[in-house]
């Protein structure tokens, strides 16, 4: 059997996530009490449910206890994933002002950012046990793309997510690391190249001819296989290396293409995400 717990912000996806996992036969729970997880899944498991989806907030009881909950149900040889989704303020924002549904935390005392702010304190340790995704600038389509590589990880292994994203956008709230290649030469100013993407073959040729973006890749490449196994022996489930440019469609797209394609092996759990590759 298999727990896969929802968490994060409020207005960051969580109801779409849910809603996916059912579609992908999950059985699947809303806002459970956290105590209360515990026997939910002994109970299911009991009765051969064998996905079960769960969600809890900032709306569950007792959430501060979620960690240890975890802990307890693993105990029991139930295998669990946390996955945490998380958006930025300007996001939750707009996404409120859409549905005109009101903040949990939201009173006559906090502003919505300010509620959004004490939400993303109080759960940050969640954040920092969990799979995170950053779901500021996901479609519903790629949302679900992202929860499906995720559910197919095995626990025993590490997995790393290399990704590109563009700085006029943001910086991605789920990155361990980001490294800046704005520095690189820049296709955007060949009219020839300028409307195509770093998976293409002129752009990947135009890159090639550059020493310094080699010594960028190089450097980073050693970089993270110098600290993996770091990682892996504090027990991490998880590593997002972002790469980052102005608007991520070339050089970071290039970069982090190169880097899932030199760490992917058949016994890896390597993915590759490009956040703005289409803007």
């Amino acid at each position: 059997m298999e727990v896969i717990i929802i968490s994060g912000l409020s207005g960051s996806g969580k109801s779409i996530a849910l809603n996916a996992l059912e579609d992908n036969n999950f059985y699947c729970i809303d806002n459970l009490p956290v105590t209360l997880l515990s026997s939910i899944s002994q109970h299911l498991n009991h009765e051969h449910q064998d996905k079960v989806a769960i969600s809890v907030d900032i709306r569950s009881i007792d959430i501060e206890k979620l960690p240890h909950v975890i802990k307890e149900i693993e105990s029991l040889s139930i295998k669990t994933k946390l996955i945490y989704l998380e958006s930025s303020t300007e996001s939750i924002v707009r996404r409120f002002g859409e549905t005109r549904r009101r903040h949990p935390l939201a009173n006559e005392k906090l502003s919505l950012d300010e509620a959004i702010e004490k939400e993303r304190s109080m759960l940050a340790p969640l954040a920092e046990i969990g799979y995170k995704i950053d779901t500021s600038n996901m479609s519903v389509n790629v949302l679900k793309t992202a929860l499906s590589e995720l559910i197919q990880l095995k626990e025993d292994r590490l997995a790393l997510q290399f990704s590109s994203f563009g700085y006029k956008f943001g910086i991605p709230l789920d990155a361990d690391f980001i490294f800046d290649v704005r520095c690189l030469p820049n296709p955007h100013y060949e009219s020839n190249l300028k409307n195509l993407t770093g998976l293409d073959k002129p752009v990947i040729d135009f890159f090639e001819n550059f020493k310094e973006v080699d010594k960028m890749f190089q450097d980073i490449n050693h970089f993270v296989k110098e600290w993996l196994s770091a990682f892996k022996i504090e027990q991490r489930h998880s590593l997002n290396i972002a790469i980052g440019c102005t608007g991520g469609k070339h050089r970071s797209v290039y970069i982090a293409n190169k880097l899932f394609t030199n760490f992917s092996n058949p016994k890896s759990q390597v993915t590759i995400r490009h956040r703005d590759i289409n803007h």
